[in-house]
């Protein structure tokens, strides 16, 4: 019985990026305990960024841009007063520039992201007197406690090839939030509040409070910790809300 889980804690315990992110998402209580010791990211971003300029070279060569902007362009009322010649040359721009922000955006947004949540986390956790951590640590915390997202990555490719890709919709391509579902015309804040309760941003949010509780088990407990990463996501929401619901 000993040696039969050997092999599980000892990829747990690895240093091994890849092995890590599998321990994340099957095993992730001794994975984090192990990257709290032993911090690395940069696999998990590099692989964010892989995935997410392969979404937008899929759906680019799916001939996707076209009806996706189309869409926007129905509930836009400015658009709509313009002629259709500027309607058409504007949709002409449109599908030649955006495949090219979406490979810039592949390259910056995930490293950018992963940098900017682990310096909040870490004002958040290190303020609230649970635990005393650095920024390293807090970094690869983020980066691993995002595999949840590599996976939903996966899934948007698969379902890109399967689907017509003008029934895709890039900003929910896996509809995996209430917000997937609401009817088209919708009001912008409420699309913007139901999509933000994702089933991976839940995941994503437990890894998170499982990879700071490991920072001090003693003293923070995985429902502390819970609350503290909730918190923190909450103010994001509402913020997104706000700025969705002022500029709509």
């Amino acid at each position: 019985m000993a040696s039969a889980m050997t092999p599980s804690h000892a990829s747990a315990g690895s240093d091994n990026s890849f092995a890590r992110i599998f321990g994340a998402i099957f095993s992730p209580k001794p994975t984090f305990e192990s990257i709290v010791q032993r911090p690395t990211w940069i696999v998990p971003v590099i692989l964010g960024c892989v995935i997410f300029i392969t979404v937008v070279f899929v759906f680019t060569q799916r001939g996707g841009w076209p009806a996706f902007f189309q869409k926007q362009m129905a509930d836009n009322t400015r658009v709509q007063q313009m002629t259709p010649e500027q309607r058409e040359n504007l949709m002409e721009k449109q599908v030649k520039i955006a495949p090219i922000f979406g490979y810039i955006e592949g390259v910056v947004i995930p490293p950018v992201a992963a940098l900017f949540v682990a310096a909040v986390l870490l004002g958040i956790f290190n303020l609230s007197g649970a635990t005393r951590t650095t920024f390293k640590v807090s970094l690869a915390i983020v980066a691993f406690a995002w595999s949840p997202w590599l996976i939903h990555g996966l899934l948007s490719i698969l379902i890109i090839f399967l689907k017509d890709p003008a029934t895709v919709d890039l900003q929910n391509v896996v509809a995996s939030n209430p917000g997937a579902f609401l009817p088209e015309g919708s009001a912008k804040w409420l699309t913007a509040l139901l999509s933000s309760i994702d089933i991976f941003a839940i995941w994503t949010l437990f890894l998170l409070a499982i990879g700071f509780s490991a920072t001090n088990p003693k003293k923070l407990s995985i429902a502390k910790a819970s609350a503290l990463a909730a918190a923190g996501w909450i103010v994001f929401i509402l913020l997104k809300v706000g700025l969705t619901a002022a500029f709509a």
